[in-house]
């Protein structure tokens, strides 16, 4: 039974499945919950939402952060990692494995759930603008990942999508890896939505 309480749950009757929702940096837990819950609509099967709050405040007072990122604090991301992971663990029940999850995750949030994810036996991991952590290895047997991150993008470049490509072995590896990019900056326009839902419906069925 999970007992964090640094978290939003939406739980429709009969579930089977869940998505995990990791913010960006200087966001809340709140903030992704109405794209779950839009992504779920598209799902022809109940999908019990869970918006997770990062561990730590922002240094502006407004927001949470999963690590300090200006200026970054890389030495802190292993703990930052092995706690989330913790807290996704708690959430498997016998009704929902790890195995129905996904994980979903926004800036600072998709690199959480890359590092973080990529490591556990999940469904799947919709990563938007988001970026590789320093010396990160993609583990040889992982999940499938979809990547989003807009071209124009002013916060999180667009190299550090290219270099995700290369870490997770888009040209090489047989495990599935997808890659959707778009003209945009630093957001996840509603184009993108049917593209998340498919994947979701993938992964779910």
């Amino acid at each position: 039974m999970n007992n964090d309480p640094d978290l939003l749950r939406e739980i429709p009757t009969g579930s089977q499945h869940r998505l995990v929702l990791l913010h960006g940096w200087g966001a809340d837990a709140d903030d992704l919950l109405s794209l779950g819950r839009e992504l779920c609509q598209g799902i022809d099967k109940p999908v019990e939402r869970v918006a997770l709050r990062a561990p730590q405040l922002h240094p502006h007072g407004i927001g949470r952060q999963w690590y300090g990122l200006f200026p970054a604090d890389w030495a802190s991301v292993p703990d930052a990692v092995c706690h989330l992971q913790a807290r996704l663990k708690a959430l498997e029940t016998p009704e929902i494995p790890l195995q129905a999850t996904a994980l979903l995750g926004f800036s600072q949030g998709g690199a959480m759930a890359l590092a973080s994810g990529c490591d556990l036996p999940l469904a799947g991991l919709i990563c938007c603008s988001a970026y590789p952590h320093p010396n990160w290895m993609a583990p040889s047997k992982r999940p499938p990942v979809l990547l989003m991150h807009g071209r124009q993008d002013e916060v999180v470049p667009y190299s550090a999508c290219e270099q995700l490509i290369r870490d997770l072995g888009l040209e090489t590896s047989n495990i599935e890896t997808t890659l959707v990019n778009f003209d945009g900056g630093h957001g996840i326009p509603g184009e993108l939505i049917p593209r998340m839902q498919q994947a979701l419906s993938s992964w779910f069925h």
